[in-house]
């Protein structure tokens, strides 16, 4: 007889009250025609402002394999599935939204393709119904832009909805940066992963938590956590900058000995000024955003807090700030 595998479900919450039971329920209705594994699992409440720790609670009081985690306050959804992910002992380990948008059907045939060997196997989304044509165009440029300047090469529409062998989690949990972006970080680690496309599903209870700005911000984040390449540009565009330069100012020496003293053009003087400045300004942002980099990481800040959970402290896989931790244990 087969042993039963052990699987943790992560689910990272911020104010999705509205949503976590039909979430539940959902789930529930696909993992009751699974045999072979015992789920689990773990609802991280990163700080929400809403009814959706009392639901989290309400969900333990009457289901056992349902734990949750609550943050002091919101530290951004990295943080919260590394907290699960730290918290995590299964042989395999699924993280997913808790908004629906991650259809919970796909479980049962990633679960297969870890069966058949993978160290695991991701969701990516293969239409985007719903968004906005500036926030799909954005999206894909970013993927585009990401693959030409970073060392690791995101595949395009991959979303956090995956499924990973204990080996794969426990290598996640080795990088413990305090900025985290995962996709570059599951990409980076490497292992033979599967990718299963799907249709974009539309949220139809709550609303999105990711802003227009906050999807800028993650996205140069993610982009500045895996490369180096804008630095060179900016070193780049120095150096042609100053070849233009030095052919201008060679030319403009022969032209003066030739035809005398010409009164300098205003706006040719401005124009420079003004392009020259803003290449000074553009590079001194890049710089600045590589210097709070090392400026955030060096402060050794826990990537979370953690406040309440009723899972027991053995639960506890990950290594560093375990110290920084405040626990109520319920």
């Amino acid at each position: 007889m087969l042993n039963t595998k052990k699987v943790d479900i992560i689910v990272p919450c911020y104010n999705e009250e509205d949503v976590l039971e039909l979430f539940h329920s959902a789930t529930q209705k696909v993992l009751g025609t699974i045999d072979g594994y015992d789920f689990r699992y773990i609802f991280v409440d990163d700080g929400s402002k809403d009814q959706t720790l009392g639901i989290m609670k309400t969900l333990a009081s009457k289901y056992d394999n349902v734990k949750y985690l609550s943050f002091s306050r919101n530290f951004g959804k990295e943080s919260a599935m590394y907290a699960g992910l730290k918290f995590s002992s299964g042989d395999l380990v699924v993280i997913i939204d808790a908004d629906l948008q991650h259809p919970p059907a796909m479980i049962p045939a990633m679960l297969i393709e870890l069966e058949n060997g993978y160290d695991s196997c991701a969701a990516r989304r293969i239409s985007r119904t719903g968004e906005s044509q500036v926030r799909s165009a954005f999206s894909s440029l970013f993927y585009k832009l990401n693959n030409k300047l970073s060392d690791v090469e995101l595949v395009s529409g991959a979303v956090d909805f995956r499924i990973m062998t204990r080996q794969v989690v426990d290598a996640v949990l080795d990088l413990c940066e305090v900025q985290r972006f995962s996709k570059g970080i599951f990409s980076w680690i490497g292992f033979e992963t599967k990718w299963m496309p799907y249709e974009n599903i539309e949220r139809s209870i709550g609303v999105t938590k990711w802003s227009f700005k906050s999807l800028v911000r993650y996205a140069i984040h993610g982009i500045t956590a895996f490369s180096t390449a804008p630095l060179r540009l900016v070193m780049g565009m120095g150096f042609v900058i100053s070849m233009f330069a030095f052919v201008y100012i060679i030319i403009t020496l022969v032209k003066t000995l030739v035809t005398g003293i010409d009164v300098p053009g205003y706006v040719t003087t401005l124009s420079a000024v003004l392009f020259l400045g803003g290449i000074i300004v553009i590079s001194i942002g890049i710089l600045g955003e590589y210097i709070g980099h090392i400026f955030m990481e060096s402060k050794k800040r826990p990537i979370y807090i953690l406040k309440q959970t009723n899972l027991n402290s053995q639960n506890n896989r990950g290594t560093g700030n375990e110290q920084t931790e405040r626990k109520d244990i319920q």
